[in-house]
C-alpha cells in the first residue's frame, strides 16, 4: 500500500500525526504532503517539531500564492496536488484527507479524478449552515471518499442522510484526541503561564477567526463589546490568528483592544504550549471546531461564538455550550462560568480514547494489505 497524505493547515498537523505513527509502525509507505495553505515557517516549525512530524519533501511542500481565496485557491491546489500525484512512481493506492479546508477538497478531488481511492478522516460532520466554506468542503469530499472515516455517530447519520453507502462509513474516534492524549503529559511541563506572567485557573483563553466573527467590522465589534465587559472580571489571553491581527488593522480597531487593559494578545501558539494553555484555564470562547473536542476531553468549559456546531457531542456530552454570538448571552454565560455556577463536567465521547489512528490503520490494511 502507497499513501499520499494532504494537509495544509495545523489544525490538519494534529489529526494526520497519529496516523503517520502508525504507518511508521507498520512500515507503510507514506508521502506527505503539505499545501501550505496556513503556510508560515515559524509556525509550521513549533507544529512539526512539538508533533514528531516528519518534514515534508521540499518539492511537495506548496506555499500556496497569498492573493488566492475561494474557488480560485481551491483550482489552485487541486492542479497543483495533482501534479505532485502524478510524479509518484508507482501511483498512490490511496490519499487521505483530513479536516475540512480548501486543501481537503482539492486533495480529495486531484485523487478521485485520477482514479485514486480517497480517504476521509472526519467525515460526516455537518453544521447546517451552508454559508460556511467548510461545510461545502465537507459535502463535496464525502461524497467521492471511498473510506469515510467518522468521530461521532451524529456523522454517521448525516452520511446515511445523504445517500452514502454505508459500507464506506466506519465510525472509528477522533484522531485529534489521539494527539492530545498523546502529548498531554509533555504539555504539563510547558512554561506558557510563566512566560505570560498567569496562574492556573485564572484566565480566559479566545481563539477566533471565522468569517463571519471577523471579516466584517459590525461582527468584529460585537465580538469586541463581549469581550470588553468579560475582562473587566479576569484577563483573557488572546493568541491571535494571522486572518484575524490582518482585520484588527483593516477595520483600525487597534485602539480600541489596546484600551482592554486585561486583554492580553500573544502570536500564535505551538500546540504544547497552547494545549497547556487551554488545560490550566478557567474557560475558553472560541470559534474553532477543534477546540470545543479539545476542551471536552480536558474538561474545561467552553462557550462557542456561533449559531451551529458540526460537532454535537460536544454539545450533547461534552463541556461545550452553543450560545452564538448573541453580545447579552454570551457575557451572562461567561460570567455564570467563571463564578462557577454553570456545570462543567462532562463525558468523554465514545471511541474519543487515543486509538482512533490504529482503528483507521486496521480498515485500511484490511482492504489494501500492507
Amino acid at each position: 500500500m502507497k499513501v499520499v497524505s494532504v494537509v495544509g493547515t495545523r489544525p490538519n498537523f494534529m489529526k494526520i500525526a497519529p496516523l503517520i505513527k502508525e504507518f511508521d509502525k507498520h512500515n507503510i509507505d507514506n508521502v506527505l504532503v503539505h499545501t501550505g495553505q496556513h503556510y508560515d515557517a515559524h509556525m509550521s516549525h513549533f507544529f512539526f517539531e512539538d508533533l514528531g512530524l516528519p518534514k515534508p519533501d521540499e518539492d511537495k511542500h506548496l506555499v500556496v500564492q497569498s492573493n488566492l481565496s475561494g474557488d480560485k485557491q481551491k483550482k489552485w491546489l487541486k492542479d497543483t496536488i495533482t501534479h505532485v500525484l502524478k510524479r509518484q512512481k508507482p501511483k498512490p493506492d490511496l490519499v487521505i484527507v483530513v479536516g475540512d479546508v480548501n486543501s481537503t477538497v482539492a486533495g480529495a478531488e486531484a485523487a478521485h479524478e485520477l482514479g485514486i481511492k480517497v480517504a476521509h478522516v472526519e467525515a460526516g460532520l455537518r453544521s447546517f449552515d451552508k454559508t460556511m466554506p467548510e461545510e461545502i468542503n465537507r459535502i463535496r469530499t464525502d461524497k467521492i471518499s471511498d473510506f469515510l472515516f467518522t468521530t461521532e455517530k451524529s456523522g454517521n447519520k448525516n452520511l446515511l442522510d445523504e445517500g452514502i453507502n454505508k459500507d464506506k462509513i466506519f465510525f472509528v474516534g477522533n484522531v485529534m484526541i489521539d494527539t492530545l492524549l498523546r502529548f498531554k503529559e509533555k504539555a504539563k511541563k510547558s512554561k506558557i503561564l510563566k512566560e505570560l506572567d498567569s496562574a492556573e485557573n485564572d484566565y480566559v483563553v479566545l481563539t477566533l477567526h471565522r468569517p463571519s466573527n471577523v471579516d466584517s467590522k459590525e461582527g468584529f465589534e460585537n465580538i469586541l463589546s463581549i469581550l470588553e465587559k468579560i475582562q473587566e472580571k479576569i484577563k483573557i489571553i488572546f493568541p491571535v490568528h494571522p486572518r484575524t491581527r490582518k482585520n484588527i488593522g483593516l477595520f483600525k480597531l487597534d485602539e480600541k483592544i489596546k484600551d482592554m487593559k486585561n486583554l492580553i494578545i500573544t502570536e500564535p501558539l505551538g500546540y504544547i504550549d497552547f494545549m497547556q494553555l487551554m488545560a490550566d484555564s478557567k474557560l475558553v470562547l472560541t470559534d474553532s471546531g477543534g477546540i470545543q473536542e479539545e476542551t471536552t476531553v480536558l474538561g474545561v468549559p467552553c462557550i462557542t461564538l456561533r449559531k451551529n456546531t458540526e460537532r454535537p457531542v460536544t454539545v450533547e456530552q461534552g463541556t461545550n455550550l452553543l450560545v452564538s454570538t448573541d453580545a447579552n448571552k454570551v457575557i451572562e454565560e461567561s460570567l455564570k462560568s467563571i463564578d462557577n455556577k454553570t456545570k462543567s463536567d462532562g463525558k468523554i465521547p465514545e471511541l474519543w480514547d487515543g486509538k482512533a489512528g490504529q482503528r483507521i490503520i486496521k480498515v485500511l490494511i484490511e482492504h489494501f494489505g500492507k
